[in-house]
């Protein structure tokens, strides 16, 4: 359990640097101060400026509560929708087939150039980059609930609430859904890292959020041009965003082997 506590270690100090960042970054990370270009590390900058004379330190900061908060807003969304649409879909036959062929369309899109396109149709914002990094999750969560509730249906307990006469979503709720508990909260873990990533290459790409919001693909991206004259202006935003991922990662493994009773039998058995 040594790697996962120091997963959940690095992801609560990201948390926690990026909740209070407008009371620990050193200076605004909007303003620009055009004689200190390219500073390196100091006293006053200690991550060094970038090439408008803005303390990177500060946008590190601030990147991580907009990477953080696409990140979690989409996994919570497209869950949520996706649990609903799975229920349905999978309870119901004749939806199942119309449902599904639509997710199917869905998923054979590259999602990278799904985002982009809702993007430049819908403007860039935070919303709208959240909204075209969610609408491609959706399908990979539908097919996990359906797959879940395909199976949870022929239970004797759904049949004899069905033979019953007990309303439809006293089914859905309360005896389909908690069998999709445990595995929308590993999927959900999964969507939040592969969020944060998709937010950071839009934004890399010049697709994503606009580039007066500090985020780590944005600082990335302003950075590139410099990388050979200054590397720290993508070693700092790239090491935040790889250590939130890879810890997101991690302790999604870590929820799948606790959650997985397949996993638990394996255990009992060594």
């Amino acid at each position: 359990m040594l790697i996962p506590g120091i997963a959940l270690a690095v992801l609560a100090i990201t948390v926690l640097l990026a909740v209070f960042a407008p009371l620990l970054a050193p200076h605004d990370p909007l303003a620009m101060m055009p004689s200190a270009r390219l500073k390196p590390a100091s006293d006053v900058y200690p991550l060094g400026t970038d090439a408008y004379g803005r303390d990177l330190l500060s946008r590190v900061l601030y990147g991580a509560r907009i990477s953080l908060f696409i990140g979690v807003g989409a996994a919570v969304i497209s869950v949520a929708i996706g649990l609903f649409i799975g229920l349905v879909s999978g309870f119901f036959r004749i939806l199942d087939a119309i449902v599904m062929r639509i997710m199917d369309a869905l998923m054979a899109i590259p999602s990278l150039l799904l985002a982009i396109a809702v993007v430049s149709l819908t403007g860039a914002s935070i919303w709208t980059v959240m909204f075209a990094i969610t609408v491609p999750e959706i399908p990979r969560v539908v097919r996990l609930v359906r797959s879940v509730v395909l199976t949870a249906r022929e239970e004797p307990y759904v049949e004899a609430a069905v033979a019953a006469g007990s309303s439809l979503p006293k089914i859905l709720w309360r005896h389909l859904m908690p069998n999709t508990l445990a595995p929308l909260i590993v999927q959900g873990t999964y969507v939040c890292a592969s969020a944060i990533l998709t937010e950071a290459i839009l934004s890399f790409l010049g697709a994503g959020v606009s580039t007066e919001i500090a985020t780590w693909g944005n600082i990335m991206a302003e950075g590139r041009a410099y990388f050979q004259l200054k590397p720290s202006l993508i070693f700092w935003p790239g090491l935040a965003l790889s250590l939130c991922i890879l810890s997101i990662n991690l302790l999604g493994d870590t929820a799948r082997d606790l959650l997985d009773p397949r996993m638990k039998k394996r255990e009992a058995t060594k």
